[in-house]
């Protein structure tokens, strides 16, 4: 049996980029994957992600200078991302990209699944947990392996069964279920000469109750394919039939279809992170995907880099306490914004109605800036007050129908 001083359970952004930096400080660290894995996502990530995480222009399948909004009666709103781009990533290369990284740094990799632990540590202060191999080895699949950590990343998604077992009011996600299809990029002839408005650099967001009665439906670019997907909180609301319409709608019906994926996805931070002892979670586990846009790819990054963080504190002062720093800290800095894109989302995404609305407040230049800058940099803009203030009337104008759509 081996010991770890800790073992990271999935490895997504969270779980790779926590096992990278503990890695880096010296930590023995093993990091469970499974084989074959690949979290459907539309790939967006903001310059602060490839800022703060060094993330190479090689992994960049595509750079996004433009979002269009949809609104139900087909009305198209272009936003400019201005002073910089949103990258977009392909799960399947970029979460290796990151396990590399982190075996390159030092930790040791698994490639198998989380099986169960033994919740009370052993008299030395390590747990025991147990692994199911998933090899494409044959000799390996499906064998059991168990290893020792002093503490223990639950980075293993939405649905944790880490979470589930061991923390407290898992229970209490809030999940919008998203699929999607990865389809061969059109040639720009055959778009041309059919008529379909395809830009290899803008994102499409659209926001029809065919396509999503309370979430959103995608386009994304991704250099030779498309990400075409939607999402609903609606168990059952058909999202392949939606998507097969949405394909139609692009023009894209026709286009070859590589792969298709479909996962849970959080739209809530759980209220407890840590079981105060030797677990903690990160990302999807922990709920940290941001209502109303979805967007994850981010908040997983440095949910992984909190966690190890918590970790590391835990380690050199063997307070397990330590572990509820994580959250704090995410929520101090995210918090709000979370909050505010909850609302926005239950309001907003509520009716047909409501989404023109919202797609015509898009045009709004105030409305544009400060979302796009506050997108790229990850916190509110708080240096132009005015700009807040007369974005509250125009919404107020909105939602008292002084405006019409």
């Amino acid at each position: 049996m081996s010991d770890y001083d800790v073992v990271v359970i999935g490895g997504g952004p969270a779980g790779a980029t926590a096992a990278d930096d503990l890695a880096c400080r010296g930590h023995r660290v093993l990091l469970v994957d499974r084989a074959g894995r690949i979290k459907p996502c539309g790939g967006a990530i903001p310059p602060r992600a490839i800022l703060d995480f060094q993330i190479p222009d090689h992994l960049l399948t595509a750079k996004i200078a433009c979002a269009r909004m949809v609104s139900p009666t087909d009305k198209k709103v272009d936003i400019p991302i201005e002073n910089g781009f949103v990258g977009m990533v392909d799960r399947e290369h970029f979460d290796e990209w990151l396990r590399e990284r982190a075996a390159s740094n030092g930790a040791e990799r698994f490639c198998g699944q989380f099986s169960s632990l033994v919740d009370a540590a052993d008299a030395d202060g390590y747990t025991r947990i147990s692994l199911i191999a998933t090899s494409s080895d044959a000799h390996e699949e499906g064998h059991p392996h168990e290893v020792r950590a002093r503490y223990i990343i639950g980075a293993d998604g939405a649905r944790s069964k880490i979470a589930q077992r061991h923390i407290p009011r898992s229970g209490e996600g809030r999940f919008v279920y998203a699929y999607h299809e990865i389809i061969k990029t059109p040639d720009p002839i055959v778009c041309s000469s059919q008529g379909i408005d395809y830009d290899p650099i803008r994102c499409d967001v659209i926001y029809n109750g065919t396509i999503s009665p309370d979430f959103y439906g995608w386009v994304f670019p991704h250099g030779d394919h498309l990400s075409v997907g939607t999402g609903s909180m609606d168990k059952g609301f058909s999202l392949r039939t939606a998507t097969t319409a949405l394909r139609a709608m692009a023009g894209l019906s026709d286009a070859e279809t590589i792969r298709q994926e479909g996962a849970p996805i959080p739209l809530k931070p759980l209220p407890i992170w840590d079981n105060g002892r030797q677990i903690i979670l990160a990302g999807d586990a922990a709920g940290v995907v941001a209502p109303a846009s979805g967007e994850g790819i981010y908040y997983a990054l440095l949910g992984g880099r909190l966690a190890a963080d918590a970790v590391e504190e835990a380690l050199q002062t063997n307070r397990p306490k330590a572990l509820a720093s994580a959250r704090r800290r995410f929520m101090k800095e995210h918090g709000r914004v979370f909050w505010v894109l909850g609302l926005l989302q239950r309001f907003w995404y509520g009716s047909d109605k409501r989404r023109e609305q919202f797609v015509k407040i898009c045009k709004d230049k105030d409305v544009q800036q400060i979302t796009f800058e506050s997108y790229m940099n990850k916190r509110l803009v708080r240096r132009k007050p005015m700009a807040h203030l007369r974005i509250f009337f125009k919404d107020l104008a909105h939602l008292l129908g002084f405006v019409r759509a």
